[in-house]
């Protein structure tokens, strides 16, 4: 079944962009509300945003977001609406049919125009804001986008860039597309192991109540665990009673994780299934392409896609006819079987949960907030200034039912297997205020979010959330029960514990082992390990050992299917056999007697920050001047994540591309009180003074005061300007 077509096409060698001369009603309109607006960069380069309406803090906030990275909002977007084959050629194709298989760019022009009156203004002034950023600065080239639309912001699924369709195969997709034979349902697109050995996306977020605070006021950890420089932090003002201060990914305009005086919260990625997989019963009937739904033929709508990629120094396009049935599009085929995937697809009702979400004064606000249901892929950790604390596990959760394994691809000619709706907030998994005074979520269980105040696994249905533990919220838990008399400091503390509880288990498995069959060649080694006290710091050797030894277990080890890391290092310290831990550990060696000549290094000598210049995909050298970090993977169960992704080849040390990015400890009370990190810097150009200028303070744990207030903000001005007329 092959569906696709080459058509080569040229490269236009003009480009309409929006550094071009613009119309002068639209040059006059974007220059007048530049006028209303005001940036002042503090001494960290953070940029505090003031504008009379939201829409004005919106140009503004976008505006400042293209002097700081202007290259990772565009990818952002060229990424989301469908166009990285057109920058990063055909291999891209299929994340761009991916984009375009849940929405086609009419369907996107045709949300915006239903959105209501206040969401169109800030889509508005999100294009505005760029469109004048490019017109005032023509040196700046855009990749592709030399215009931006206020439809763009339609194909951010629920807030976050990525989301719920990152989740679904490009790999399949083409297999389904160019008619070529389909993996087994089961198989894996990349070997597990080296899947696990990465460093875990995720986060860690934690609230605190009065009762465990020496102020006797809430307190929240924001501590998101995403790619380095995924998201700037900045502050949004308006006189129409916006002031949000956070963390806002790269071309959004909300603030996707922080706080306002009298509210904050935090996302970590939820367990709970919000995407199915249905096999459809396909059929020719009449010269139509049917699918069954019950007792009915139902016709497949199709329709077409042509996609460019870039080939060479020229452009050829390739076409493809795209299915879809109720239940969604076409994205594989299972033993020869269409199979369609459902998932959150309300671009303008969650567009408007995340910007609302900025805006709330408390619980009850936030909680009517949360009724919107469309933030799928996350749960949501929540502290406000009445001293309320909260957590709501997921909030896209489709009713479902029970007697169908949703894990596992449905009948889709069986309407029982369709979702009835949604599940409101009542009938989800939440924590309200809880007697302990503390509430954790580490991309953990929901069942110990609270210790013994936690919602109980027997009360809601599987499809909720798996009741899977990891290390970072046992760690978490340990370190909460100690919990007393808290400040901003000690949250900090608490966020950088050195402890790793991972290795707790893992090592002591492995010295019986070598009681068991000394071996002398690891005698040293082992003697290491015997003395480590399980905690991460720069000097420690047995810190390098246990993460060399974890890793080469994580890859190599014999493990039954499907286990967790957990549930690995379990399998590993118990019931694997003798020789294959000490074979693990000799691995260990071997490989940092390869990479640095012995095995006896100390880790700040291999854990190391380094951010050579700004781009996207980053590059090390192991020559040039780097940073020690004393903090690990979160693999190992520490809350304060540092670790590297991707493939490396180039380097033997670990430099940190994802994990701690930007982190803000909140104390909520009369007045709201923040300190925050922010990995590297705010700045994405390496001749800002803003580009590096965190980077020691991050290795460091020295956190910076949040400027809230106007009052300090104007203290810690460096520069005050309205957009296009800074010096």
């Amino acid at each position: 079944m092959s569906l696709t077509r080459l058509i080569p096409v040229v490269l236009f060698s003009v480009l309409i962009s929006c550094a071009s001369p613009q119309g002068d009603r639209e040059v006059a309109r974007w220059q007048e509300q530049a006028s209303r607006i005001e940036i002042i960069r503090d001494d960290f380069g953070v940029p505090h945003i003031y504008g009379k309406t939201d829409a004005d803090a919106v140009f503004g906030l976008l505006y400042a977001q293209c002097e700081d990275d202007f290259p990772r909002v565009e990818r952002n977007y060229y990424w989301a609406i469908g166009r990285l084959a057109e920058v990063e050629g055909e291999d891209a194709i299929y994340s761009d049919l991916r984009a375009q298989l849940f929405m086609t760019r009419e369907e996107a022009i045709a949300a915006y125009d239903s959105a209501p009156e206040w969401l169109q203004k800030l889509c508005n002034a999100y294009a505005d804001g760029i469109n004048y950023y490019l017109y005032t600065h023509p040196e700046v080239k855009p990749k592709i986008l030399t215009r931006f639309e206020p439809w763009m912001p339609m194909y951010f699924s629920e807030g976050s860039i990525g989301g719920d369709i990152e989740r679904v195969s490009t790999r399949r997709i083409k297999e389904f597309y160019e008619d070529v034979p389909a993996l087994a349902y089961e198989e894996v697109e990349e070997k597990l192991n080296q899947h696990l050995i990465e460093e875990p996306a995720g986060s860690n977020g934690i609230a605190i109540s009065g009762k465990l605070t020496e102020s006797g006021n809430a307190m929240l950890l924001i501590n998101p665990h995403t790619s380095f420089y995924f998201r700037g932090e900045v502050h949004v003002v308006s006189e129409e009673g916006l002031n949000a201060y956070g963390a806002v990914t790269w071309g959004q305009f909300f603030v996707y994780q922080g706080f306002n005086e009298k509210t904050g919260w935090m996302h970590t990625s939820t367990y709970t299934d919000v995407i199915d997989h249905y096999i459809e019963d396909i059929s020719e009937n009449d010269g139509k392409l049917q699918y069954r739904y019950g007792d009915e033929w139902r016709d497949v709508e199709q329709h077409e896609v042509s996609l460019k990629y870039k080939d060479g120094e020229g452009y050829a396009e390739k076409s493809f006819t795209v299915y879809r049935t109720h239940h969604g599009p076409i994205t594989q085929q299972i033993d020869g079987k269409w199979v369609s995937t459902s998932l959150m697809w309300e671009p303008v009702k969650a567009l408007e949960q995340s910007y609302v979400r900025t805006k709330l004064s408390g619980q009850d606000e936030f909680r009517e907030m949360m009724n919107i249901r469309t933030n799928s892929s996350n749960n949501t950790v929540y502290a406000d200034a009445d001293g309320n604390i909260a957590y709501y596990h997921g909030n896209f959760i489709p009713v479902r039912d029970e007697q169908f394994d949703f894990t596992k691809p449905l009948d889709g000619s069986n309407p029982a297997t369709d979702w009835q709706g949604l599940h409101s907030v009542d009938e989800a998994i939440t924590v309200f205020n809880p007697a302990n005074g503390w509430i954790q979520n580490c991309n953990s269980t929901p069942f110990t979010s609270a210790d013994k105040y936690s919602p109980k696994v027997e009360d809601y249905p599987k499809y909720m959330s798996r009741n899977q533990e990891n290390f970072r919220g046992i760690h978490a838990i340990r370190l909460l029960k100690q919990a007393e008399n808290m400040t901003l400091d000690k949250l900090i503390d608490m966020a950088y514990d050195p402890a790793l509880p991972a290795f707790e288990l893992l090592i002591p498995g492995l010295i019986e082992a070598y009681k068991a069959n000394p071996e002398p060649k690891l005698q040293d080694a082992i003697a290491v390990l015997e003395d480590w006290d399980f905690k991460v710091s720069l000097e420690s050797v047995g810190m390098t050992l246990a993460h060399y030894y974890g890793t080469a277990y994580l890859l190599n080890g014999d493990f039954p299917e499907g286990l967790s890391v957990l549930e690995r290092f379990e399998f590993a310290t118990k019931d694997s056999p003798m020789e294959e831990r000490l074979g693990m550990l000799q691995l260990a060696v071997d490989k940092l007697t390869e990479d640095f000549g012995s095995w006896n290094v100390a880790w700040g000598e291999i854990s190391r920050f380094q951010r050579l210049n700004g781009d996207i995909d980053m590059k090390f050298d192991d020559n040039q001047p780097s940073i020690p970090v004393g903090l690990a993977s979160g693999n190992w169960g520490a809350l304060a994540a540092y670790g590297m992704r991707g493939s490396h080849p180039e380097v033997k040390k670990i430099y940190g591309t994802r994990g701690n990015s930007f982190v803000a400890v909140v104390e909520f009370g009369e007045k709201v009180k923040a300190k925050s990190m922010l990995a590297g810097g705010q700045s994405g150009d390496p001749s800002s003074p803003h580009f590096y200028d965190q980077a020691q303070r991050y290795a460091d744990v020295e956190f910076k005061d949040v400027p809230y207030y106007r009052e300090d903000v104007e203290k810690r001005a460096e520069e005050t300007y309205a957009p296009g007329k800074r010096n």
